[in-house]
């Protein structure tokens, strides 16, 4: 069935059966103290506001049927696919594959590397672990979703303008049809956010449309506003 939202710079029309929601690292490390947000020196609550958010989305797409996948940054242990350009940028108190209070940071299978609880995966949801900024890169996403029949892609999560917005231009690039849902992502710099939404939805939503979780819950609900 076909939905309709009012979304941003003008309607989006999806079908949950070819649709997949794609929750982006919803991570203890970025989002609780002690773990690499906060080691950056970021205001780690300004990403845990939106997590009642996320967990809302993903209680109206999972009630649709709607495929689910979440990802995690994620390296091997011996940080093979870890480049040290990646490692030694800035002058983080923590890099990747320090140990912190969580474990060690960035590093699979540490504390620090689970999705929180009130937004973990069900059973039978896909969890990608990705060693880049893109969901699609060095992951096998892209033939999940090929294997599929997805066509269209829901996007939540952290960083907004960072492995949020470069998911959503590797899934434009590749043909998907994309709403980020505002509500339901979050960036450390609200003014970042604001910048990357309007990129995305620049020129005719040249990367993709964007629509809050109420107007996405709307459509789904058959309510027209």
């Amino acid at each position: 069935m076909m939905h309709t939202v009012a979304a941003r710079p003008f309607a989006y029309r999806f079908d949950p059966a070819v649709t997949a929601l794609v929750v982006i690292d919803m991570q203890r490390d970025f989002i609780e103290r002690g773990g690499f947000g906060d080691a950056l020196g970021n205001d780690v609550s300004l990403l845990e506001g939106i997590v009642p958010t996320v967990r809302r989305l993903l209680d109206v797409c999972r009630a649709s049927g709607m495929l689910i996948v979440h990802t995690r940054e994620a390296h091997r242990a011996d940080l093979s696919d870890c480049p040290p350009s990646k490692r030694n940028r800035g002058d983080a108190k923590l890099r990747i594959g320090d140990t912190g209070p969580m474990g060690r940071i960035l590093v699979a299978g540490e504390p620090g590397n689970d999705i929180l609880p009130a937004v973990a995966p069900l059973a039978g949801e896909i969890v990608i672990d990705k060693p880049g900024k893109g969901a699609f890169y060095a992951t096998a996403l892209g033939d999940i979703l090929r294997l599929k029949g997805i066509t269209h892609l829901l996007f939540a999560g952290v960083t907004t303008e960072v492995c949020v917005q470069t998911s959503m231009r590797e899934a434009n690039d590749r043909g998907y049809e994309c709403l980020v849902v505002e509500d339901a992502t979050e960036s450390y710099f609200p003014e970042f956010k604001r910048a990357a939404l309007d990129m995305i939805r620049a020129q005719g939503a040249i990367v993709g449309w964007s629509a809050t979780c109420d107007e996405l819950a709307a459509a789904m609900n058959g309510v027209h506003r």
